[in-house]
C-alpha cells in the first residue's frame, strides 16, 4: 500500500475522531473549500493508484491537472463496480470484499478493503451512527440490547450491512452479553435469501421487557416486514422499553410485500411500541464507506413533513439530471450523487441508480431509478 493513501487515511480519521467532540460549524466538512482541497487531493491520488478509474477519468478528459473543484471530480457509476477493480489496493493485500446485495442471477459490486480501509470506515460508520442515533440517549449505550435482523458474519462475510451491524456489537458490548452472536436473529436460507429466527427474536424482546432494558433493532425493510407479518399472524404486541431504537435501512429487492415507508414505521409503532421518532432510517450502500441518516424536515407551508437524508460532513451528496449530469434545482428530482471521502481506497465518487429530490445540503428518498446497467466499454464514457 503507498504511504501517500496511507497518510491520507490516518488524518482523515483523526479529523473524523476529532468531530465527535467538535461542533459542526468548526469541522473541515461543513465549507465547502475546505472539503473541495480534500477531495482534489484524495482525487490525484486515485487517479494515479486505481488504473481503472484513471482511464476513465483519460476518457473523459478529466485529470487533476484540470479539475479545479470537487464538484468536476468524475463520478463512476455503480455498475463499473460489477465490471472492474476499482480499488487502489494491489490483490495480495485485499482482506475481505464487500458484494452488493440483489438476486442471486445479478452480478454483484465488488468492493475491495484491506485492514486500513477497514479501519477508516468503521470510524466513519460510529462517528456518524452516534451522532443520529444515540445522540440524545439518557442511558448509557452498555444498557442497550442489540438486536440484528440479520444473518451473523460468518454466514454472510461478504455484506457490507453485516459488517456494518457488528462493528457496532463490537463497539457496543465488547466482551459483554451485547458482543454474542445472539444478536444476530437472521439466518440463510438452502437458495441463499435471508429469513429470521422468529422464535429467538420474540425471546429476545420478552428477555428486553423483563428486564426493562431498551432495544436496538436494526435491519432491512423487508426483514422488519417478514417479523411484523409473524407478529399478526400470531397476534402479539410489544410495549419496548423507552429509550428503544429501530433503523431501517435499504429497499424490499422483491423479498417481500412492499410497504410505503410511513405505513411500515406505523407498523412498527403499532407491534413493537417504538414511537416514530425513535424510528430512524439509514441509506447506505457497498460501494461507500459512510451512511446517510434521515431526519424530520417540516414543510414551512404546510403540516406535512419530510424524511430527509444527509451524509457526515465528510461526504458531499448532488442530486443530478439523468440526462445532463448537472445538479437539479432545490425541489427537483435527480439521481443521487455521493462524494465520500472515506472511500479513501477505492472510488470516492459514485454514481448511483437510486432517485431523490434534492433539499438544500440533503435528499428526500424516492428509490430505483429503471435504468440499463452500463457494462463494459460504456463505462469509460459514462
Amino acid at each position: 500500500m503507498t504511504s501517500e493513501l496511507s497518510d491520507f487515511a490516518a488524518r482523515l480519521r483523526v479529523l473524523i475522531s476529532n468531530r465527535q467532540s467538535a461542533t459542526c460549524s468548526r469541522f473541515i466538512g461543513v465549507g465547502n473549500r475546505s472539503f473541495s482541497e480534500l477531495a482534489l487531493e484524495l482525487f490525484a491520488l486515485q487517479y494515479e493508484y486505481n488504473a481503472a478509474y484513471q482511464k476513465i477519468c483519460r476518457a473523459r478528459r478529466l485529470t487533476p491537472e484540470l479539475v479545479e473543484n470537487w464538484t468536476q471530480i468524475p463520478a463512476v457509476p455503480t455498475a463499473a463496480f460489477k465490471e472492474l477493480e476499482l480499488s487502489c489496493i494491489p490483490p495480495g493485500e485485499r482482506a475481505t470484499v464487500f458484494h452488493s446485495s440483489g438476486t442471486t442471477e445479478q452480478k454483484p459490486s465488488r468492493h475491495f478493503h484491506n485492514l486500513e480501509s477497514l479501519e477508516i470506515y468503521e470510524t466513519s460508520l460510529w462517528s456518524w451512527f452516534g451522532q443520529n442515533v444515540l445522540s440524545d440517549l439518557r442511558i448509557t449505550i452498555s444498557d442497550l440490547r442489540l438486536i440484528c435482523l440479520t444473518p451473523p458474519p460468518s454466514q454472510a462475510p461478504h455484506s457490507s450491512l453485516v459488517h456494518m451491524f457488528d462493528t457496532l456489537r463490537r463497539r457496543f458490548g465488547g466482551a459483554s452479553v451485547l458482543a454474542s452472536r445472539a444478536s444476530f436473529l437472521g439466518k440463510i436460507t438452502p437458495d441463499g435469501s435471508w429469513t429470521l429466527d422468529f422464535d429467538a427474536i420474540v425471546a429476545a424482546l420478552n428477555s428486553s421487557l423483563a428486564t426493562r432494558q431498551p432495544s436496538l433493532l436494526l435491519g432491512t425493510a423487508f426483514s422488519f416486514v417478514h417479523l411484523l407479518d409473524f407478529l399478526v399472524e400470531h397476534d402479539l404486541r410489544f410495549q419496548l422499553s423507552p429509550g428503544s431504537r429501530v433503523v431501517e435501512t435499504g429497499g424490499y429487492k422483491n423479498r417481500s410485500r412492499t410497504l410505503p415507508r410511513g405505513e411500515l414505521h406505523a407498523f412498527i409503532t403499532e407491534r413493537l411500541g417504538v414511537p416514530s421518532e425513535n424510528i430512524i432510517c439509514e441509506y447506505g450502500m457497498s460501494e461507500l464507506c459512510s451512511q446517510a441518516y434521515d431526519f424530520i424536515s417540516h414543510h414551512p407551508d404546510s403540516i406535512l413533513h419530510r424524511r430527509v437524508f444527509r451524509f457526515p460532513p465528510w461526504a458531499r451528496v448532488q442530486i443530478v439530471s439523468p440526462e445532463t449530469g448537472r445538479e437539479v434545482a432545490d425541489g427537483e428530482t435527480g439521481l443521487i450523487r455521493v462524494f465520500d471521502s472515506a472511500n479513501v481506497f477505492s472510488m470516492m465518487a459514485v454514481q448511483t441508480e437510486d432517485l431523490g429530490i434534492r433539499h438544500q445540503d440533503g435528499f428526500e428518498l424516492i428509490g430505483r431509478a429503471q435504468l440499463a446497467e452500463l457494462r463494459g466499454c460504456s463505462l469509460m464514457s459514462a
